[in-house]
């Protein structure tokens, strides 16, 4: 039993989504801008990019199909874009009932989370003419989409040929995608050994009484909620990188992969159980909880 339960463990694999490189989709201008807390960025499109593009449909399919054989498990990228509204910041992103202040997720944070997905590839192309055809240059990256973090790439041309776009750029991907399976393996082994990667900002509501210098049962609330991270983080690993008497962030906190029913756990769910914690005796302090993407949690303090 103990052999069956090493052999899953070791052919365990995350999900994927593929989608569009930025590279790739700000030179056939496939952009739009958002307005990230008032600053406008370039972000891109991919509801567009998937209606209008002749080819891109295909090629990701070929490369689902290589990662498929390879064991991954994929969402699908094109369905999952047209179900995801552009314009609109999804309720659980409003803060306080009363300030009716706002915290901005980007499109792709907003994809990244309701998809759940482990890992996003990003597929960039371009074709060159040959004397024999044509051939196809690539670049495949696989980033973490907790953090954003590149786990893996891989770069090459393809033989030149005669056959469709993403015919040769599947013939060419499949020659360097045994290596970037390994590096995406890699990672994910550290991933289930370590937990995933997340940040934790803990604010307070201006008009709360209290902050997190305040004194509960002979430790401040700071002090508290470290405890407490110490607890339940992997490893009890985290880094306090800021912290004031109305602010904290913690950054490289692990939390574990999947709960104790089995369950996939994001920054949300972690950051649910510090709200139950802090909502209980002796704190009684209700919070909100707010994400960006899958790698974000942000708890604002004296108002739910």
């Amino acid at each position: 039993m103990l052999c069956s339960f090493f052999a899953f463990s070791q052919t365990k694999k995350p999900t994927l989504m593929i989608l569009p490189s930025d590279n790739w989709c700000t030179q056939r201008y496939f952009m739009m801008t958002f307005d990230n807390q008032g600053s406008k960025v370039q972000v891109p499109d991919y509801q567009t990019a998937f209606r209008e593009d002749s080819e891109l449909g295909a090629v990701i399919s070929k490369i689902g199909q290589l990662m498929t054989n390879l064991g991954y498990s994929l969402k699908d990228a094109e369905q999952e874009t047209k179900n995801l509204s552009m314009r609109e910041t999804e309720d659980n992103v409003t803060v306080g009932k009363n300030s009716g202040a706002s915290l901005a997720e980007s499109p792709l944070d907003i994809l990244k989370r309701r998809t759940k997905t482990d890992i996003i590839i990003q597929i960039g192309w371009r074709v060159n003419k040959e004397e024999t055809g044509r051939s196809v240059t690539f670049t495949l990256e696989a980033f973490d989409s907790y953090t954003s973090k590149r786990i893996a790439t891989a770069t090459g041309t393809g033989k030149a040929g005669t056959e469709i776009v993403p015919v040769l750029l599947e013939k060419a991907v499949k020659s360097y995608v045994n290596d970037f399976d390994k590096q995406m393996d890699k990672f994910y082994a550290q991933t289930l050994k370590n937990g995933r990667e997340i940040v934790l900002t803990i604010r307070r509501w201006y008009d709360w009484e209290n902050d997190l210098e305040t004194d509960y049962n002979g430790e401040s609330l700071l002090d508290q909620i470290q405890d407490w991270l110490q607890e339940n983080a992997v490893n009890g690993a985290f880094n306090l990188t800021d912290a004031t008497e109305n602010t904290a962030q913690f950054e490289q906190v692990r939390i574990p992969v999947t709960n104790d029913k089995g369950r996939a756990v994001d920054a949300r769910s972690f950051g649910v159980e510090l709200q139950k914690y802090l909502k209980a005796e002796p704190f009684n302090i209700s919070s909100k909880v707010m994400t960006r993407g899958l790698g974000e949690v942000i708890l604002a303090l004296g108002e739910q």
